[in-house]
């Protein structure tokens, strides 16, 4: 069985593959102060409601983009699982070539991204993931990822409007019924959630009319639902492709000879 985790600004995702099934899914909130006791307890926790074995665990790997918490995180792995985790970052082989300006600066959950559309999908394709940023990427065909776009998430947006005026309080992202908002709650709802599908056509068209080439689009993450149910653009919603990806790129390796 493989673990695989995602250790995200806001969240850390953790997936369980039997073979080339997810047969369980968990998320925590990412905190820095954890303790690696603290952490490894948490994944027993989730290993016994999933009922697997620690045994069971053969292999283990991490992107993350919250380096300050690797240390007690992956200290958590090797003392609770007894593995030592394959870390997603520069110089690992995942079959995706970045032709960007300076491919080490670029975040591994965007190259996990990539890897999961292209090996699941194919190419050409614009993946969005709507995560505490949101980050339209393009793959081409041949899998080399070309390049993308990051704009402030979802959340950030509507904590940004309560935070940043003192007469607009905290709001559950929810699509109201209608636009022409009759009190204060609906009309930042509306503002950020018909904004926010106005944004992501938008980005696609301009992406279309770039590339010149008709290409496959494909969303992610926690809120990308709620656009892509919005929008025709939007083929695909994929909420486990950070861990296809990540189960790619182990695959990846491991035929390689790496691990």
């Amino acid at each position: 069985m493989l673990a695989v985790i995602d250790v995200g600004n806001t969240n850390i995702t953790l997936g369980f593959y039997q073979e080339d099934t997810l047969v369980a899914n968990y998320r925590l909130t990412t905190k820095m102060s954890r303790t690696s006791d603290e952490f490894g307890m948490k994944i027993i926790e989730f290993l016994n409601h999933a009922h697997i074995q620690i045994e069971q665990i053969e292999d283990v790997i991490i992107s993350s983009v919250v380096p300050k918490i690797m240390y007690s995180f992956t200290n958590a792995i090797r003392k609770y699982l007894k593995k030592e985790p394959l870390i997603v970052g520069p110089g690992m082989k995942t079959g995706i070539a970045i032709r960007t300006d300076n491919p080490k600066s670029l975040g591994v959950d965007r190259i996990v991204d990539a890897a999961g559309v292209y090996y699941i999908y194919g190419g050409p394709a614009l993946v969005i993931d709507f995560g505490t940023a949101t980050t339209f990427d393009y793959i081409n065909e041949k899998g080399e990822f070309l390049g993308g776009v990051i704009a402030a998430g979802i959340e950030i947006t509507a904590q940004a409007l309560s935070s940043q005026a003192a007469q607009l309080p905290e709001i559950a992202i929810k699509k109201p019924d209608h636009i022409l908002a009759k009190n204060t709650i609906d009309g930042m709802q509306a503002g950020i959630v018909y904004g926010y599908i106005g944004q992501t056509e938008y980005m696609i068209k301009t992406f279309q009319k770039e590339m010149k080439t008709d290409f496959k689009v494909i969303a992610t993450g926690g809120l990308g639902r709620i656009i892509a149910n919005e929008t025709d653009l939007i083929q695909i919603y994929d909420r486990d492709l950070v861990f296809k990806g990540l189960k790619c790129i182990y695959d990846y390796n491991k035929k390689k000879g790496t691990r």
